[in-house]
């Protein structure tokens, strides 16, 4: 007998357990669909594995930063260290999946693959469901290029054993300059390669120029301009081709290209799901072109940043949806996104570029971080950042580059997408001295 449910989900990652629980806990019989870790990429190959290999090199700098006040070499172990994250990172499938099945969740171990619109097929067992969602998040691209077996990503980078003496990574996003400043940090000396003139081109490239500054400062080789357009064996190591025709030689290669939706072999052609190459098309309900086929996280075609955080909010507003406690569009509120690297880069809200773009619009109040009082405690020596103000001075988005960005820019969050004004501003009384009431002293 065909097991049926209300809601199936497709994958076991952010964009469903943040919304299958509480659903299930109000008596929706849900089922979920993995053929791997419980808990998808974030938490066991991700943002979750990457904190914790870089919470040694975020307080390594901050030593540094306290020198004469704190004296002493401090040496970052990659053994150590991987083990740390292994203890952090290795409990949380079993952990994820009991708050699910706790919950009264099916769990369904195997590949699934839509067969019609309402039906999955798993090990030739059929499942249907009144609605089903797919959440099978993206994995990462490799180049297409004569040496491609030679390339690795970001999964092997995290089981690295032995940390290679010279690496050398492919690419200019937020992987490609986090596990340079981890892997450079930790000993190894870093080749990073950017196919254009920029890194990170969402953010505001000066403050990504201070990000690239410092890694260079550190030892890291960073270089412009520059495909590989193969990779050969040596007897040492291995031999990148360039389309400048100089040749990088390394230990290991990271290719850090991007990521690409994980829609093949799901039967979305089969059904009817519309898709392109940026993800599965939805509607402003997450709805696909099959109407009883959804879709949420990093799977969706969408111009809202790819980020664990986006896919929470999406779950949690299917959620909301299936209960039937809302019928409205899913309505997104700012998003902000942070680039761990030392120093930290995040932003929010509306961009410097937009801002700079529409000077009738917006004021920009720029700031140098070592002229905060608060910021020479810790003796930061540099960084900056702006905040973006429309016409009745709401701070409408924030940008910043310091050791403590993250921090500043979930602090003026609420400010953002509360729209707080000047009353409401003086409304708030944080806890004194923070980080947060230096933030908010700059509103």
């Amino acid at each position: 007998m065909t097991q049926h449910y209300d809601i199936l989900y497709l994958g076991s990652g952010h964009g469903t357990f943040d919304g299958a629980i509480p659903l299930a806990q109000r008596g929706v019989h849900v089922g979920v669909i993995e053929a791997g870790l419980i808990g998808g990429t974030c938490p066991n190959r991700g943002c979750n594995a990457k904190i914790a290999l870089d919470a040694p090199v975020a307080l390594q700098r901050q030593l540094a930063a306290l020198n004469p006040v704190l004296t002493g070499q401090t040496q970052l172990h990659w053994g150590a260290n991987l083990a740390h994250k292994d203890a952090v990172i290795q409990p949380l499938p079993d952990m994820i999946g009991g708050l699910l099945t706790a919950s009264g969740v099916d769990l369904i171990h195997g590949r699934g693959r839509l067969t019609d619109a309402h039906t999955v097929t798993v090990a030739g067992t059929a499942y249907t469901a009144d609605k089903i969602v797919v959440a099978t998040g993206l994995h990462a691209h490799r180049l297409a290029i004569p040496g491609q077996k030679w390339l690795h990503d970001s999964t092997d980078f995290l089981a690295l054993p032995t940390l290679p003496a010279h690496l050398t990574i492919i690419g200019g996003g937020y992987i490609a300059l986090e596990f340079a400043t981890i892997a450079n940090a930790a000993g190894s000396d870093v080749t990073l390669l950017l196919h254009g003139d920029q890194a990170l081109r969402d953010f505001y490239q000066p403050f990504v120029r201070q990000v690239l500054d410092d890694l260079t400062a550190r030892g890291v080789t960073v270089v412009t301009n520059t495909a590989v357009t193969a990779v050969t064996q040596t007897a040492t190591g291995y031999q990148l081709a360039t389309s400048t025709g100089t040749p990088v030689t390394t230990d290991w290669v990271l290719d850090a290209t991007g990521r690409v939706p994980n829609t093949a072999d799901l039967g979305l052609d089969e059904v009817g799901v519309a898709y392109t190459p940026a993800g599965i098309t939805v509607n402003d309900h997450l709805q696909t072109s099959v109407p009883s086929i959804y879709a949420a996280g990093d799977v969706i075609d969408k111009s809202q940043p790819r980020l664990t955080p986006t896919a929470i909010f999406e779950s949690t507003y299917l959620m909301h949806l299936f209960a039937g406690d809302t019928t409205a569009a899913i309505d997104y509120p700012a998003i902000p996104t942070v680039v761990f690297t030392s120093p930290r880069i995040a932003q929010v809200g509306v961009t410097v570029a937009t801002a700079e773009q529409h000077p009738d619009q917006y004021t920009l109040v720029k700031n140098h971080i070592p002229d905060d009082w608060y910021r020479q405690v810790g003796q930061e020596t540099s960084g900056d950042n702006v905040l973006i103000f429309d016409q009745a001075h709401h701070l409408v988005g924030a940008t910043e580059v310091s050791a403590q960005a993250a921090d500043v820019i979930n602090t003026l969050l609420p400010a953002i997408v509360f729209q707080y004004g000047p009353a409401e501003l003086e409304r708030l009384v944080p806890l004194f001295p923070t980080i947060g009431a230096s933030a908010l002293g700059e509103l």
